[in-house]
């Protein structure tokens, strides 16, 4: 995974005046925290942030004011409106050591034609090197029959990542077609032929 750098600028004002007015100028705040250090308030550039953001776990290089730092977004606040990113929180990482993620689960083909593909777990969680986190994994679901499913511990991930969610846990299923409920016409239909075939009988047994 390739990093994004990010400039940094230290943050010393706080509180919900200042956040607004870090906003106005097109920036976010973001507070840096992991392996034990006191945590870090930034200010960071809110169009390189959103642009960053695209990419799940996204591995960030903040530099400026002192910083030089790797980090990965573990928390990000939104306006549930307008979608601009509002608050970042940062977890420091370093080189070589593992980390827990959410990555992407996605999958390729078409199961059987008489059965439903029913995506249960959009993300599966892993733990791999902060600096090699895959950005997904990708199951086949090519000619599955109904009542066929794949679990995470069917997935088959990247060298050097290992699943760090239960295995048991159901990714895809397939399941049966629902059966098509006759027309309300067709039901009307059969309704007034039955009747009538009802009718029909009890004439011919008072005869």
């Amino acid at each position: 995974m390739s990093e994004v750098r990010i400039a940094a600028e230290a943050r010393t004002e706080f509180g919900k005046g200042a956040a607004r007015k870090i906003r106005r100028a097109d920036k976010v705040p973001a507070v840096l925290y992991g392996h034990g250090i006191d945590p870090k308030h930034l200010t960071l550039p809110g169009h390189e942030v959103l642009l960053a953001l695209r990419t799940a776990n996204v591995l960030i290089r903040l530099q400026g004011d002192g910083v030089d730092e790797l980090a990965l977004p573990k928390g990000v606040q939104r306006d549930p409106i307008k979608g601009f990113v509002e608050h970042v929180d940062l977890l420091l990482v370093k080189r070589g050591e593992k980390v827990t993620v959410e990555i992407p689960v996605t999958t390729t083909g078409d199961v059987n034609s008489e059965g439903l593909f029913d995506q249960q777990a959009m993300s599966i969680a892993v733990e791999a090197e902060a600096t090699h986190i895959p950005t997904g994994v990708e199951v086949s679901v090519e000619g599955l029959e109904v009542g066929a499913s794949i679990t995470a511990g069917d997935l088959k991930l990247p060298e050097g990542t290992t699943l760090a969610a239960d295995p048991e846990t159901v990714i895809v299923q397939v399941i049966a077609r629902p059966t098509e409920a006759p027309a309300e016409g067709e039901e009307a239909a059969e309704g007034e032929t039955a009747a009538a075939s009802a009718e029909g009988e009890s004439a011919e047994a008072a005869e």
